[in-house]
């Protein structure tokens, strides 16, 4: 009974808070207005004073009001207002093979650097991880795995890690079934297998512009050219884009839901509209739904393969942003090709790790990993608000931001006469570490553009390491 009394308690002050917090979002509430006291939100909600101080603690924490001694709280003034957009990207309509491979090398070794602030990393910190969790989840895989794990698993991947993201896959409107999925050593591998499946070297690969430069390094790997696709920064490719080239490519690779580095993600008509044309023309669609879980609003956000029929949508995901980077457990369905993917697997892998399946599988199943997600959103969601109070206060001004309803990302442009490259030389020298936007292109385009990973606890020191690199940028202008 008294956990039950718990749970009540914990759903009205987020309820309270998120009401609250809906009315100052859309303006209800203006910055500077003075909200109801902790003894009026006990006497109109009928909850407890240490209940009605937590729905502020809550609205502190997501930066939407301020405590003034004696008086109270009020909606704060909320400085990011003012921060633009990006405009859309316009990449040029030739395919380009201009990889900026020395400055990534840079970038990407910094990680693991203990004596660095790595904004440039696109992965959960391990404080935003269940640990102790996991390791008891490891624990009790090689307890009920046969011989502890050390055998071979079937060649499609662990059956219960297969069951568990079928039953996943309903709040994205996928019904998949176990046998619809094959796992992979993380969500690289599986879209690996996937290009490896659809295209032959010398094809034209279709890709948002910017994009994750691990997929653009796979793609030139294989042989395969790239057309870069103009981008929103909110809602990603339109279709009207990718129609007007559809007769160039070979496949397409999207990244749906929170894409990293912009954040953008599509409406649902435009997913609709994409499978209806991919599939009109044949044409695979390779959908990398890595952060589809990571959304700050109230619902997940639906997949392209969702709309899918005919079997032209390979989706692919992973629990490496959501869960444990470092397990490389990763999962695909890939519709009409899935022969195709799992002859690939068989060749490159054999098969999978026991250990680490069974127990990402055993952490959804027991639903820890719904409950843990909820917090990793609510902190992201945090983190978000808290990085645009302090560009918007101590970034060059014409700074501008993306505005991501979910992931792992922040996309920053800075006037064009800066470079973002040297801004990271300048900033490294002070042990923090950006990731350039040139990184995320074939093209010289995103110079003056950087991605900031969202992914850290949101310490004083962490703000103060980006209030010094919003300075380094001042400096530079």
């Amino acid at each position: 009974m008294s956990t039950v009394i718990c749970m009540k308690k914990d759903y009205l002050y987020r309820e309270i808070s998120a009401n609250m917090a809906r009315l100052i979002r859309e303006g209800v509430l203006q910055p500077g207005d003075k909200l109801p006291s902790v003894r009026d939100i006990c006497t109109e909600h009928g909850v407890s004073m240490n209940t009605a101080k937590r729905v502020f603690l809550e609205l502190e924490r997501d930066a939407l009001v301020e405590a003034k001694p004696q008086s109270g709280y009020y909606v704060n003034r909320l400085p990011f207002r003012k921060l633009q957009i990006p405009e859309t990207s316009h990449p040029s309509p030739l395919n380009s093979h201009s990889r900026p491979s020395h400055l990534i090398a840079k970038v990407y070794g910094d990680m693991g650097n203990q004596g660095l602030t790595l904004f440039s990393i696109g992965a959960p910190a391990k404080e935003l991880l269940p640990v102790a969790k996991l390791n008891k989840a490891i624990l009790q895989a090689t307890r009920d795995l046969p011989g502890s794990g050390t055998g071979y698993e079937p060649l499609a991947g662990n059956e219960r890690l297969r069951r568990a993201i079928a039953k996943r896959s309903f709040h994205w409107g996928g019904y998949l079934t176990e046998n619809d999925i094959i796992s992979t050593a993380g969500g690289m591998n599986a879209i690996a297998f996937c290009l490896m499946a659809t295209t032959r070297r010398g094809d034209t690969l279709a890709v948002e512009s910017p994009i994750y430069p691990g997929i653009l390094q796979l793609a030139v790997s294989l042989g395969l050219k790239v057309l870069e696709l103009p981008t929103h920064p909110q809602t990603g490719v339109h279709p009207t884009n990718l129609e007007k080239v559809i007769h160039q490519i070979h496949c397409c690779l999207l990244v749906t839901n929170f894409n990293t580095p912009l954040g953008s993600c599509m409406p649902d008509e435009h997913k609709r509209a994409i499978v209806k044309l991919i599939t009109r023309h044949r044409i695979p669609l390779i959908e990398d739904d890595i952060y589809g879980d990571l959304y700050f609003g109230n619902n997940r956000p639906l997949c392209c393969k969702a709309y899918d029929n005919k079997g032209w949508v390979l989706w692919c995901s992973s629990a490496s942003k959501t869960l444990a980077p470092g397990y490389r457990v990763g999962w695909v369905a890939p519709g009409r090709f899935r022969e195709k993917v799992l002859q690939l697997k068989h060749m490159h892998a054999i098969s999978s790790t026991a250990i680490t399946q069974e127990a990402i599988a055993a952490f959804m199943d027991s639903g820890r990993y719904d409950q843990h997600l909820r917090q990793m959103r609510q902190t992201l969601h945090s983190n978000y608000l808290q990085y645009m109070h302090t560009i918007a206060s101590h970034f060059p001004a014409g700074t501008q931001t993306s505005q991501p309803q979910g992931g792992l990302s922040l996309w920053v442009a800075f006037d064009k006469h800066l470079s973002a490259a040297e801004l990271y030389e300048h900033a490294l020298r002070q042990k923090i570490s950006i990731a350039p936007g040139r990184m995320f292109t074939l093209q010289p385009q995103f110079n003056h553009c950087m991605r900031l990973s969202l992914g850290m606890a949101w310490t004083k020191q962490l703000e103060q390491r980006l209030q010094l690199l919003g300075k380094i940028a001042a400096g530079m202008m």
